[in-house]
């Protein structure tokens, strides 16, 4: 946990800027009959019956101290999927960081070895070389601003039923590019001197 406080409390920086990343899983769901669109004197209705389509996970990164976000849904999330998504975070994101400072939970797909699995030894080498890795403790994922995101994600963009990948997809740009527009900054206020004597019952006892 300070850990991570002390990576929020860094000042911006432009080589070595802090990226958080988090993940969710998402159900795509279908329509067994046409919603009826609202009216004079009478609200959209929409059938309680629906149709599974399968589901997908929904990829989240921002840079609090920047404003920026990038969503994106993939069919699943392996250790590949995992791996794409941080080359393009280094090679497209942020060509020209010398270090992206990461922020994200420990699931078994988030780690240097996914990045060995997706690509070849030196590749994935190169890669690895501009990551500085920092994991939130377990049951601590309060602590990654980027489950905040998605935590706004799913009240503006995932509130209704959405049936494919591709569709999905294209709400979720809809909604980056907006917030992105918009660059609204995340200034985290919980600092270490505060966990010492807020959660002082989570630190061992002498």
């Amino acid at each position: 946990m300070e850990d991570v406080l002390a990576v929020y409390a860094r000042p911006h920086d432009p080589a070595r800027p802090v990226v958080c990343m988090d993940e969710k899983p998402f159900q795509l769901l279908g329509q067994v009959r046409d919603p009826l669109p609202a009216r004079p004197g009478r609200d959209a209705r929409e059938d309680s019956e629906y149709v599974r389509c399968g589901t997908c996970s929904i990829f989240v990164w921002a840079e609090p101290l920047r404003g920026w976000r990038r969503v994106h849904a993939l069919a699943q999330r392996t250790k590949i999927d995992w791996a794409g998504q941080v080359r393009q975070l280094l090679t497209v994101d942020y060509p020209d960081a010398e270090t992206v400072v990461l922020v994200m939970d420990n699931l078994n797909t988030h780690g240097i070895a996914s990045l060995y699995e997706a690509f070849a030894p030196d590749e994935a080498f190169a890669l690895a070389q501009r990551l500085e890795i920092h994991h939130t403790p377990k049951h601590g994922s309060w602590l990654n601003i980027a489950e905040i995101e998605l935590s706004a994600l799913s009240r503006q963009c995932l509130d209704r039923r959405i049936s494919d990948l591709d569709t999905l997809n294209t709400e979720l740009a809809a909604w980056q590019h907006a917030i992105n527009t918009e660059q609204r900054q995340v200034r985290w206020q919980f600092t270490t001197d505060d966990a010492r004597v807020k959660l002082r019952h989570l630190y061992p006892k002498n």
